[in-house]
């Protein structure tokens, strides 16, 4: 698991990120190789983490030792540890002590939604969204020249999962304390923010409407 600073739209300034780098943090917190900067502006806002424990163990160094690079611009962080030995608890005390909205990528569906369910039981009181492909199932159109077969391009959408993009679509649009997760869909957007948020409808206790 590696943590990077990346280069989004304002609403993407911090991403968690699931993957491989040459550049080190241990769970130790031994910073291995120096990684590259890039200048980001920041809104800070406060997470409400609610964990029955507290860290322990090589965590407190970890999380101590991550910060440290975002304050200083550091763009690639890699946390290495074994299965169980607390990886997302660890991201998750980071992210409440850094306080940027937040993306992380997984490799598919099934892990992301995993590890959504999880983030929502120590963000309870903050927005934790899903962000994935809404397809259940995408054949590609294709053509077999050997038996001169057309093969039509077949998709079946799930709409509870194109709600949930909207969803954390407009959680970014609306409140700093959101953490996305998600898998490469992401790179797919909505659009330009100006022109999601110009096809809402507001509404207001009080406030009257006119019928169009």
């Amino acid at each position: 698991m590696y943590v990077t600073r990346a280069r989004l739209h304002p609403l993407h300034r911090a991403a968690v990120t699931c993957g491989k780098s040459s550049r080190t943090t241990c769970m130790g917190g031994k910073v291995v190789d120096k990684a590259d900067t890039t200048q980001t502006t920041s809104v800070l806002r406060q997470f409400d983490i609610a964990a029955p424990f507290e860290p322990t163990g090589d965590q407190p160094n970890a999380i101590a030792s991550i910060l440290k690079r975002l304050e200083q611009d550091c763009r690639f962080t890699v946390l290495r540890g074994a299965t169980g030995t607390g990886k997302t608890f660890t991201m998750a005390q980071v992210i409440n002590k850094y306080g940027r909205p937040t993306l992380l990528l997984c490799h598919n569906k099934t892990l992301a939604a995993q590890l959504a369910r999880e983030l929502k039981s120590y963000f309870p009181n903050n927005s934790v969204e899903l962000f994935v492909s809404y397809y259940n199932y995408y054949q590609p159109e294709a053509y077999l020249p050997g038996s001169d077969t057309y093969i039509a391009k077949t998709t079946s959408i799930n709409d509870e999962l194109d709600a949930l993009r909207h969803r954390a679509t407009r959680a970014l649009c609306e409140r700093r304390d959101v953490i996305v997760v998600s898998t490469v869909s992401c790179i797919y957007g909505l659009g330009l923010p100006a022109n999601y948020l110009d096809a809402r409808l507001s509404l207001s206790r009080g406030k009257t409407f006119s019928h169009i």
